[in-house]
C-alpha cells in the first residue's frame, strides 16, 4: 500500500500568506493610532500634573523654578539660586513622570509660548523639532480633531 502524503501545496501556502497580508494592512493602522492617541493622553495628563504643581509652586514662592532648576524642583528643594522662600515640606510631587518614549520632560523659564514652558521632547528625544508636545498645545488637539 501506498501512503499519500498530506500537506498543504504550494498554492496554498501562498493564499493563506495573502489573506494574512490584507488582514495585517487593514488592522495594523488602527493599531498604531490608537497607541499614538494613547501617547498623546498621557502627556497631556502628565503636563496637566506638572502644571498644577508649578502652580503651587509659584503661589507659595512668588516664583516659578529657572530653567537650571528644572522642574526638580517640584520633588525637592533646589540648591541653586534663586531659593524659593517658601518651600513646601514633601515638595510638590513625588517624583517627577516620564514621557511615553522615555524622556524626562523639560522646563523652560521664560517660556517662549507662555510664563514657562513645560514640553516632551517626543519619540526623536531631541527638544526643538516638530514633534515636541508642550503645555502650549493643550487643548488645540481637540480644535484639529
Amino acid at each position: 500500500m501506498m501512503r499519500k502524503n498530506q500537506g498543504f501545496s504550494l498554492v496554498e501556502i501562498m493564499v493563506v500568506i495573502a489573506i494574512i497580508g490584507i488582514l495585517a494592512t487593514m488592522i495594523l493602522p488602527n493599531v498604531l493610532g490608537s497607541q499614538e492617541q494613547a501617547n498623546q493622553q498621557k502627556v497631556t495628563a502628565d503636563l496637566v500634573s506638572l502644571e498644577n504643581a508649578l502652580a503651587q509652586y509659584h503661589l507659595d514662592n512668588g516664583m516659578f523654578p529657572t530653567t537650571e532648576q528644572g522642574l526638580e524642583a517640584l520633588v525637592e528643594r533646589p540648591n541653586v539660586d534663586p531659593q524659593p522662600r517658601n518651600y513646601r515640606s514633601g515638595g510638590y510631587i513625588q517624583r517627577l513622570p516620564q514621557d511615553p518614549y522615555g524622556n524626562d520632560y523639560m522646563l523652560l523659564n521664560p517660556g517662549e509660548y507662555d510664563d514657562v514652558d513645560i514640553f516632551s521632547p517626543g519619540p526623536d528625544q531631541q527638544p526643538g523639532t516638530d514633534d515636541d508636545f508642550g503645555n502650549w498645545m493643550i487643548g488645540q488637539e481637540n480644535e484639529s480633531n
